[in-house]
């Protein structure tokens, strides 16, 4: 795993309000996650990549997690990244899928399986509602292989537009599928 990133921390909630990045810019959260190819290379590039758009400030643990709504395909690993951005959702979207094409990502099927993916959870407070672009996230409430690494990394966070905390998400998860932090970082496929 990359040293210059932090690995996640017990965190008092400080690291996700906007004075923390001493006006730097914004703290955004990132979902990022992989299925085909070198799953754990994608993810170590997506996080070498991100950091040419700000400053990583911390990463979760990794998880394998079971397919979500297209079952029929292998595993992901996924993970939450918290970037410190001066970019507006817009173009922080714009950029990110630029990342995800450079990493080989080719799109399929929706839900299919991918070689990288990633996705703004949460950018600042701000609630954003565009054709193109929703956050938070609309599914993000809905996801145990985003909410379990994302408690991990900023266990005080909350849902800017329900006010719920991250552990009042997850609990109130029906079926979280297969979610299983790695022991031990894999270092490919």
């Amino acid at each position: 795993m990359d040293d210059r990133v932090p690995a996640a921390t017990a965190d008092d909630g400080a690291g996700w309000t906007a004075d923390a990045c001493a006006g730097a810019g914004v703290p955004v959260l990132l979902g990022l996650g992989a299925n085909v190819g070198d799953r754990a290379g994608a993810l170590e590039g997506a996080l070498e990549r991100l950091g040419a758009l700000g400053r990583v400030r911390g990463r979760s643990p990794i998880y394998q997690t079971s397919p979500m709504y297209l079952e029929d395909q292998p595993p992901f690993l996924n993970m939450v990244a918290l970037l410190e951005t001066g970019l507006d959702p817009v173009r922080l979207l714009g950029a990110v899928k630029a990342i995800e094409h450079a990493l080989g990502r080719r799109r399929r099927v929706r839900f299919g399986p991918r070689e990288i993916d990633i996705d703004i959870l949460a950018h600042g407070d701000r609630v954003v509602d565009l054709p193109t672009l929703t956050i938070p996230h609309p599914r993000l409430a809905e996801r145990a292989f985003v909410l379990r690494p994302l408690a991990d990394l900023v266990p005080t966070w909350r849902h800017p537009v329900s006010g719920q905390s991250v552990a009042a998400l997850l609990a109130a998860l029906p079926a979280p599928g297969t979610v299983v932090r790695l022991a031990v970082e894999p270092a490919g496929p």
